[in-house]
């Protein structure tokens, strides 16, 4: 127990402390917050849905307009590897789609615009009539779910990857046959997990 009184432990000791507050520092100052998305137009150029007596599928195009914040003032985002893909009642009903990278700086918005779908998706017997049934209705629910990873930029350093899962869940008003742009019924904030 005497050789940690000897005045080099005790050195060691103070500089773990203030290592330990100037870690504590920084985090207080660069703590990044969350980013937040929003869908805020739609378009839904394709969509069919077919029933043979084994295999359903749906292939549509659709095109949302997401608006990206970054709501820090001293950190930068780094997006890399994100895809995007839209679900209808818990199923895929397009393939994930590679998004380009991006970039937000400090306290920045921006918007990306993916088109996603393109060829048919198999899917439940179940998926296929409720569909039919919602547009019949003129009000279908969708899931568009982006995912990757991003990295944060606060001030001269850079943190390791994280992952980020992005659902934003909406309304739109779609009928049988209808093509073009479609309105959304809210505008829906998204749901983001880091």
């Amino acid at each position: 127990m005497d050789r940690f009184r000897h005045p080099v432990w005790r050195v060691l000791v103070v500089l773990i402390i203030l290592a330990g507050v100037a870690v504590l520092i920084v985090w207080l100052v660069y703590r990044p917050d969350k980013p937040q998305f929003r869908v805020i137009d739609a378009a839904i150029y394709n969509l069919n849905a077919t029933y043979p007596s084994v295999h359903s599928s749906i292939s549509t195009t659709m095109q949302f307009t997401i608006l990206t914040r970054n709501p820090n003032r001293r950190v930068s985002i780094y997006y890399d590897r994100l895809y995007a893909f839209v679900s209808y009642r818990n199923q895929k009903i397009t393939t994930p789609a590679l998004l380009p990278p991006l970039y937000h700086k400090r306290h920045s918005t921006g918007a990306l615009s993916p088109i996603l779908g393109g060829e048919a998706v198999p899917v439940s017997m179940d998926v296929v009539r409720g569909l039919g049934m919602d547009e019949a209705s003129g009000v279908v629910g969708f899931r568009l779910v982006v995912m990757g990873r991003l990295k944060w930029k606060p001030g001269p350093f850079r943190s390791g990857h994280y992952r980020v899962y992005v659902t934003c869940d909406m309304m739109v008003g779609l009928k049988n046959g209808v093509k073009g742009r479609v309105p959304l019924l809210r505008t829906p904030d998204c749901i983001v997990d880091v």
